[in-house]
């Protein structure tokens, strides 16, 4: 059975703040640390009135604060976003504050639109095509490198564990041909899943940091006591997928019972697209469904994505997943 982490978007409900947004990550990730979840990580996104999780930094010394030995991580920092310099140094300092639980995956997606991209990079001079020679100069940065002639402090020789995140083939080849782990956005763009994770592992080439392959993959998980309220919780996050999709994002709504059943058709088929990687239902549903991805992916991580409304359904819903993690594990 691969180790379990999850993903958090830190999202904000239609009657929340941002204040008990991040109260809440804070909770769920002593929460996730109690049940045995092997990482935590946050993504960077901008611009999005139902996300919080923009200064993604800030955001991990808050749960990093609030937990003892979880992995925490970014999943990722968009880099085009930023210059490596100013990366190495926040997550150096990170690491200084958090010794050996830090995690800093990379994308090259800007998590926002153009125009919010033209106002966190003032120009668009830097983007998605210098992303390699980014990640390489980031790692020069962490590693203390002289040849940089600069430093940057704190950052310099933490070493913190680089990862690719992507969700096509690009990423699998950067993070094959670099040496480093790999985490697919199966969560929400399924469709390149099986050919990235074969293409990473057949032409990964060992680095300093990482000898063999190792890849994670993202996968929505709803858990409830019952099949039926399962479904319910799910329709949430599938409220924010058809918003996003239909470019009309917002913040998150509350369940509705029958939601995927009275949207027409195209919508329909927008969920059963990007929702392809999930499972929704009882502690056996989800084992299932944990196992089968797990089977078919190969993965060494399952990073779970789930976003519920309720703070306390989320919470169950990540215990009954914990559970059937091991149910699956020992089915397995």
């Amino acid at each position: 059975m691969p180790k379990l982490s999850f993903l958090d978007l830190v999202p904000v409900t239609d009657r929340g703040t941002i204040a008990q947004s991040l109260a809440h990550v804070a909770d769920l990730a002593r929460h996730a640390e109690a049940l045995g979840f092997h990482r935590y990580w946050v993504a960077e996104h901008h611009g999005m009135a139902g996300i919080a999780s923009a200064a993604t930094a800030v955001v991990l010394a808050h749960i990093g604060q609030a937990t003892r030995t979880i992995r925490i991580g970014a999943g990722g920092i968009m880099l085009p976003n930023h210059a490596p310099m100013v990366i190495a140094e926040q997550f150096g300092t990170l690491e200084a504050l958090f010794p050996g639980r830090v995690d800093l995956g990379l994308g090259r997606a800007p998590g926002s639109d153009g125009i919010v991209a033209r106002a966190l990079r003032r120009n668009l001079a830097s983007d998605e095509r210098q992303f390699p020679q980014d990640v390489v100069e980031l790692q020069a940065f962490l590693a203390g490198d002289d040849r940089l002639g600069i430093r940057a402090v704190p950052g310099e020789g933490t070493k913190v564990p680089l990862w690719i995140l992507g969700s096509s083939l690009f990423g699998a080849q950067l993070a094959a041909a670099l040496g480093l782990p790999y985490a697919f956005a199966s969560h929400f763009a399924p469709d390149a899943l099986d050919e990235a994770l074969d293409l990473y592992r057949r032409q990964f080439k060992p680095s300093e940091q990482l000898a063999e392959p190792y890849s994670a993959a993202a996968f929505n998980v709803f858990a409830a006591d019952t099949r039926e309220e399962a479904e319910l919780i799910a329709t949430s996050q599938q409220q924010a997928f058809v918003a996003l999709r239909t470019g009309n994002p917002g913040r998150m709504k509350p369940p509705v019972a029958g939601y995927k059943d009275s949207l027409p058709p195209n919508a329909r088929a927008i969920l059963d697209h990007v929702l392809q990687c999930s499972t929704i239902g009882t502690v056996d549903d989800v084992a299932a469904g944990i196992d089968a991805f797990a089977r078919r992916t190969g993965v060494d991580e399952v990073i779970v994505a789930s976003s519920v409304y309720d703070h306390d359904a989320r919470k169950h819903s990540l215990a009954l997943t914990a559970e059937a993690a091991q149910v699956s594990a020992r089915v397995g």
